[in-house]
């Protein structure tokens, strides 16, 4: 090469490596924590996120508020898939793992800065999860998980999203009612329960209706508004003439042709209202349009009928009611068709719903969410999916442990005592760990507005000579307690998928020494 430099990049191309690497990444995934940090906790604060549109979005959700950050910087992006997987796997703790990500980054620098090496870090903290998860599985209650703590679960997770204290508690009870409506044998079916929000009237007004709702208003105004025991059909074409596959021109040349032609059309429409009525169809609902005149003579029959209904509302209906999607009017027979107990049309505002409840195949189940405004409404069904998503996965899931930092206060604890057994410099990255875990309560009290350190040593002291101790929310502050006393109680899936992602999204962005950017 003659000692002559050889260039293997793009000249555009920008490369940070080293400590230098190492220093970008870390901060930039301790930044998107910190971001989410005081939202943790039933005293968590909201965020206001506002796009180049004007869209406003406001939560203390933490994937939401990732999400609609649109963070470009690659290591920052890893922590908000952290937020994005907890979200997907359990629906809910997504704050928990995020701020327990930034943590343990926190502390990986400073062990960096002692010359510690990535791989020796990144060992530590793997054999320090492990450690937690054990700790996690000691501390699931051996109680059943039955509806009375499935209620506690449920309010738990709702408290502190802006449901209020006293609506989270009915909220609860319309969680864990749906969840137990699509119970089966091989566990809860999540995807049949909707939670459909609608503006006005205020969050304890919310209920659960055992059936659908969809967005959708009568085909015609003569239509009845309600209908009991209803036999329900869905079609998957137009109601309205058949058009030629050719291109094809007719010649009228007199007033008899035109009749015969208008009276051709008007037999064709009419024939689908009384194919449906000969089925004694009560409801239809139709994916495609409904042609004037055949939406008038549906009506005549005394037929409710929906138009441009969405594919999606078309399979909840289908799979609500027992019925089956048909291709059109003329291949419906009596086996496509289903039934619900009622199905009837209400107005709120000038929005028009309409309702579908019972029927013999039942399967589906819609929460039907009100609040004061679009900004409440949306907060809302944030918390109920968070909660539904949680009450299915105590169920489902292996169980719950006693919430409010009291499990994190027994990791920490776990981990340390087994850090001394272990020999090197990973002792230093598992003690490291353990510290990273202490972030959590301590934020909860930072939050609560106690004192962090004075609370974290309150709660090591509690635990040490009562086994358990979290940070109970009491009046204007927090107090050191036993939260299964109180009712607060998280699954533990929440618990071992937080430090799961946390971790493995902590290790690689550690592991990581080189940066390149090509244009």
């Amino acid at each position: 090469m003659g000692g002559q430099p050889m260039f293997i990049l793009n000249e555009d191309s920008q490369r940070t490596e080293g400590k230098d690497a190492q220093t970008s990444n870390i901060a930039a995934g301790k930044a998107v924590s910190e971001s989410v940090r005081t939202t943790l906790g039933p005293r968590g604060m909201d965020k206001m996120l506002v796009s180049d549109a004007g869209d406003v979005v406001i939560t203390n959700d933490g994937a939401t508020i990732l999400d609609e950050m649109e963070i470009e910087h690659p290591a920052a992006q890893m922590i908000v898939e952290v937020a994005q997987t907890q979200e997907d796997e359990v629906g809910d703790g997504t704050t928990t793992a995020s701020v327990l990500a930034g943590e343990l980054l926190k502390q990986a620098e400073d062990l960096l800065d002692d010359d510690v090496h990535p791989t020796t870090i990144v060992e530590g903290y793997h054999e320090a999860a492990q450690l937690a998860q054990d700790s996690i599985d000691e501390g699931v209650l051996d109680a059943d998980v039955d509806e009375e703590t499935l209620l506690k679960v449920a309010e738990t997770s709702m408290t502190g999203k802006g449901t209020g204290d006293v609506a989270a508690e009915d909220l609860a009870k319309t969680v864990v009612g749906a969840v137990q409506h699509v119970e089966a044998d091989s566990g809860v079916v999540r995807d049949n329960i909707t939670v459909r929000t609608q503006t006005g009237g205020s969050s304890s007004a919310t209920e659960l209706v055992e059936g659908v709702i969809v967005d959708e208003e009568p085909a015609h105004e003569n239509m009845p508004r309600s209908v009991e025991d209803a036999t329900i059909a869905v079609v998957d074409n137009d109601i309205d003439l058949k058009e030629s596959s050719i291109d094809a021109e007719y010649n009228i040349t007199d007033v008899d042709q035109l009749d015969q032609a208008i009276s051709a059309e008007e037999e064709e429409l009419r024939g689908y209202a009384d194919a449906l009525a000969d089925l004694d169809v009560d409801v239809v609902f139709v994916t495609g349009d409904i042609e004037d005149r055949a939406a008038a003579y549906l009506a005549k029959e005394g037929i409710l009928a929906f138009e441009s209904v969405g594919d999606d509302d078309a399979k909840s209906i289908a799979s609500a009611t027992g019925a089956s999607r048909a291709g059109s009017v003329e291949d419906l027979d009596e086996d496509d068709l289903g039934e619900a107990d009622e199905a009837h049309v209400e107005k709120f505002g000038d929005d028009e719903l309409a309702f579908i409840e019972g029927g013999t195949a039942a399967e589906s189940v819609t929460v039907f969410a009100r609040g004061g405004t679009e900004h409440v409404t949306d907060e809302l069904e944030r918390a109920l999916n968070d909660s539904l998503d949680v009450v299915t996965a105590a169920l489902d899931m292996g169980g719950v442990v006693p919430g409010a930092g009291a499990t994190e206060i027994a990791i920490a604890d776990q981990i340390r005592n087994r850090a001394a057994s272990i020999e090197g410099r990973k002792q230093l990255a598992v003690e490291a760990f353990a510290d990273a875990v202490d972030v959590l309560p301590r934020t909860l009290a930072a939050n609560t507005g106690m004192d962090p350190i004075d609370a974290l040593v309150d709660l090591r002291s509690e635990y040490e000579s009562e086994g358990i101790a979290g940070l109970i929310s009491e009046g204007q502050t927090g107090v050191v307690g036993n939260p299964i006393e109180h009712g607060i109680l998280d699954p533990a899936a929440v618990k071992q998928e937080a430090v799961e992602s946390a971790t493995e999204a902590a290790t690689m962005i550690v592991r990581i020494d080189d940066v390149i950017s090509a244009e």
